[in-house]
């Protein structure tokens, strides 16, 4: 089901993002968001949003932040035009680089921020959790880069599937502490760090991977990759002599898609979030939250989220680790409940169809995750031919090798034009 606002009340919040003034002071985007915590992290999270307040948008921060970005992870990240997808699709396409940032996703914007915000804040040491194993990259170079221990939580399942990035993280000098519990996924490895950081709220920063969680993760990792939609923006200018007529990127919890939207609200471009459609319709065939979910509170924040009749979350299922979470950013839920911004699913076959055209048209070996944006952004070119649309490359596939290798590449697929 989608969640939709009355008109009004739409348009009011609609316009109060686009002000600047979500979320308010009580950590909500309208119905969404806040902080839903235990008791026992309630000084941690106000410490937090102390810190944040402070600092985020210091010049002494904001130049350190500014200089890391640009010396160190490698932006502006490039825009680059896809003449033959284009000449397939019948659109104009162009590809926002993420796979290109050191470690090879947009992760390492929002890790190098936090970090040096833990720095700032005095942390001792730093503990992450990650699905696709990219965050958790990230998070390990970013601590080596400001010389903090780093602990990554990540699901048993996602170790399996994702063994490149658990060994990346150990060279980097991360602990990586396997989670047997739950679904084993992202959503468990969360709250295993969440229960690490309650035995020592004062020495430990949780450095959150996405737009999810409790007030202020989902503003604070907002923020943190915004650049992405801002480079983008003043690229297709320069590059392509305007804005897209529209955007995609795919959604998990959110973090990349977020940073594309954002900057992006108040012009008139339709923005298009996809999620994992796994393999069916059901609960626990997908990971498609805002297109089949429910509002709930899910690790500190009221949002959309996949549960039962009774309030249970369930279980997910995607191709690619990063997608396989049961719950997504609260302002996406208000995106969506204000309907600007359309959310919709693409399943794990069209996906890897989709990472098959790209990589043998354009030479470029995208992430499951972002695999799900290029397939639905085929569909909607074939009813939409001869316009312009960018698309979020939110990673790099290295990591995705292991589980490619157990689909063999389709016959003719890597022939001619």
């Amino acid at each position: 089901m989608t969640f939709a606002l009355p008109a009004a009340e739409a348009q009011a919040l609609l316009d109060a993002t686009l002000r600047g003034e979500l979320p308010d002071d009580r950590g909500r985007f309208g119905p969404f968001g806040g902080r839903y915590v235990p008791e026992t992290l309630v000084p941690a999270f106000e410490r937090l949003e102390q810190g944040v307040r402070e600092h985020l948008h210091d010049a002494g921060f904001q130049a350190e932040f500014q200089r890391e970005l640009r010396e160190w992870v490698g932006r502006p990240t490039a825009l680059t035009h896809a003449p033959r997808l284009s000449e397939h699709w019948g659109t104009e396409v162009w590809l926002k680089r993420e796979d290109l940032a050191h470690t090879g996703a947009h992760k390492i914007n929002n890790a190098i921020g936090q970090a040096l915000l833990a720095k700032r804040l005095g942390a001792r040491r730093v503990i992450a959790e990650t699905g696709a194993g990219q965050h958790g990259v990230a998070s390990a170079a970013a601590c080596a880069r400001v010389g903090l221990p780093c602990a990554v939580y990540m699901g048993a399942v996602d170790i399996e599937r994702q063994a490149p990035n658990v060994d990346r993280m150990k060279r980097l000098g991360a602990d990586v502490i396997a989670v047997e519990t739950g679904d084993k996924t992202l959503r468990a490895a969360i709250d295993e760090a969440l229960r690490e950081w309650v035995t020592d709220p004062a020495g430990i920063y949780y450095l959150l991977g996405s737009a999810v969680g409790a007030h202020p993760y989902p503003y604070l990792v907002r923020e943190l990759q915004s650049v992405i939609g801002e480079e983008a923006r003043q690229q297709m200018i320069d590059q392509a002599g305007g804005l897209p007529d529209a955007v995609f990127a795919c959604v998990g919890g959110g973090s990349n898609a977020i940073g594309l939207f954002y900057p992006l609200l108040g012009d008139d471009i339709e923005l298009i979030g996809v999620e994992a459609g796994g393999t069916g319709d059901g609960l626990g065939q997908n990971a498609a939250t805002l297109a089949t979910g429910t509002p709930g509170v899910l690790q500190g924040a009221y949002t959309m989220i996949l549960q039962d009749a009774d309030g249970q979350v369930q279980e997910t299922h995607s191709i690619s680790a990063g997608l396989d979470y049961s719950g997504v950013g609260p302002e996406h839920a208000l995106l969506q409940a204000t309907g600007r911004v359309t959310y919709v699913s693409a399943n794990d076959a069209d996906s890897l169809a989709a990472l098959e055209e790209l990589c043998a048209t354009e030479g470029v070996l995208t992430a499951l995750e972002t695999a799900h944006a290029y397939a639905y952004a085929r569909e909607w070119s074939s009813r939409n031919p001869g316009k312009r649309i960018l698309i979020g490359n939110s990673g790099r596939g290295d990591k995705d090798m292991p589980t490619l290798t157990r689909y063999p590449v389709r016959s003719g697929s890597h022939g001619g034009a």
